[in-house]
């Protein structure tokens, strides 16, 4: 059997989010090819479920000296461990500026095999902004330099990543773009969606999707202007509002159109395969980013796992793949062009059709967890 894998992350289930689902599938991803792995995460209340091929080792506080002490016992147990850092500057406390435990990897480099996956690399800097913002800024510059000196390969969740990291990396650093997969399971279970539709569709109408997050304050902004006019206008299409702050998302939309609250439903945090029923209940998912749309979004991935029709944005961090893939409908970040498109989608099934093949195919070319465990398997090889 290989050398384990010890696996640092700032979040792992049952704690929610985004990186912690990731983790998960990574690691089961990799003990399922027969090695062994060690999760090393914050402590919770709850107790972990035993999983095959799987130790999870709950540290005390946020990767302060404490957890630190402890991670660096367990790896000095370890013949030259494999380490995969879960990185997002904000995840290991301190206010987002972590340096001491990036210069503790630092120290490590020579006695481990040290890879970095860059879920983000650092917070905005720019000339007009607090001095607060500017100091976290260039702190998690400093942490992204030292990572990249202790790594002997890094990975980044989407392209756009590497223009910000390769500056602050040293000459030669091997740094590899690796979107992330979809954390949502597809359920093969037609009688299942079906059941979903009758609850929510209108007679004879479409259902429009939207799955993710309602804490970025752009992407609750512009869905509740867009459907509001949506569903004026299609007056048989029904919105169907998907994740752990969907009921919030309802309300706000709501507080713009209550008249609409028949055609609006909001699912609250299900179990994945519930979760996936409810995806593959969708004619079509509206998915606006702020930024674009980008590969380290994971709810654009459990769309194209699902095979959906999708309208999404085209901004500053969008990979030329999607345009290039004609996998899904691109409109520019304005309520206006979003709402045209998704008008045109609406009335067009052949389209709908097409680019819910395309999204599939995508997804098997390029996002599927396998391309993950692929490219650390070569990490292991080389």
């Amino acid at each position: 059997m290989s050398a384990d894998w010890h696996i640092i992350a700032p979040e792992y289930p049952p704690a929610r989010g985004g990186v912690a689902d990731y983790t998960r599938l990574v690691a089961l991803g990799l003990a399922a090819r027969g090695t062994r792995v060690h999760v090393w995460a914050p402590a919770l209340p709850a107790a972990d479920a035993p999983e095959p091929g799987v130790e999870v080792h709950r540290l005390p506080g946020r990767f302060g000296r404490r957890a630190l002490a402890a991670m660096g016992g367990g790896l000095n147990a370890a013949a030259a461990p494999r380490i995969l850092v879960q990185y997002v500057p904000h995840g290991f406390g301190m206010r987002a500026m972590n340096l001491p435990f990036c210069l503790w990897l630092y120290r490590r480099r020579r006695a481990a095999d040290i890879s970095v996956m860059f879920h983000e690399v650092a917070y905005p800097l720019n000339r007009n902004q607090p001095l607060r913002h500017s100091v976290i800024a260039l702190t998690n510059r400093a942490m992204a330099a030292a990572l990249t000196r202790a790594a002997r390969r890094c990975f980044v969740a989407g392209a756009g990543w590497e223009r910000l990291l390769r500056p602050l990396a040293p000459a030669g650093c091997a740094i590899s773009w690796l979107p992330v997969p979809s954390n949502i399971p597809v359920a093969e279970n037609p009688e299942g969606v079906r059941a979903v539709r009758r609850l929510l569709a209108v007679e004879g109408g479409l259902v429009l999707g939207h799955f993710g997050t309602g804490r970025e304050a752009w992407i609750a902004d512009t869905l509740a202007a867009v459907a509001a006019t949506l569903l004026r206008e299609r007056p048989a299409a029904s919105l169907l509002l998907m994740g752990r702050d969907s009921r919030e998302l309802r309300k706000r939309l709501l507080v713009r159109a209550p008249d609409l609250g028949a055609r609006v439903h909001a699912t609250g945090p299900l179990a994945p395969d519930a979760l996936s029923l409810h995806l593959s209940a969708c004619d079509l998912m509206l998915q606006p980013y702020g930024e674009g749309v980008s590969t380290r979004r994971g709810s654009i991935m459990a769309a194209l796992a699902h095979r959906r029709a999708v309208v999404t944005t085209d901004g500053v961090l969008t990979e030329p793949l999607w345009a290039q893939s004609r996998a899904v409908a691109l409109a520019s970040i304005d309520a206006a062009a979003l709402k045209s498109t998704v008008l045109r989608l609406l009335d067009d099934a052949g389209e709908r059709e097409r680019l819910g093949e395309a999204a599939g195919a995508l997804y098997a070319e390029r996002f599927d967890l396998a391309h993950t465990l692929a490219a650390l398997a070569e990490v292991n090889q080389a």
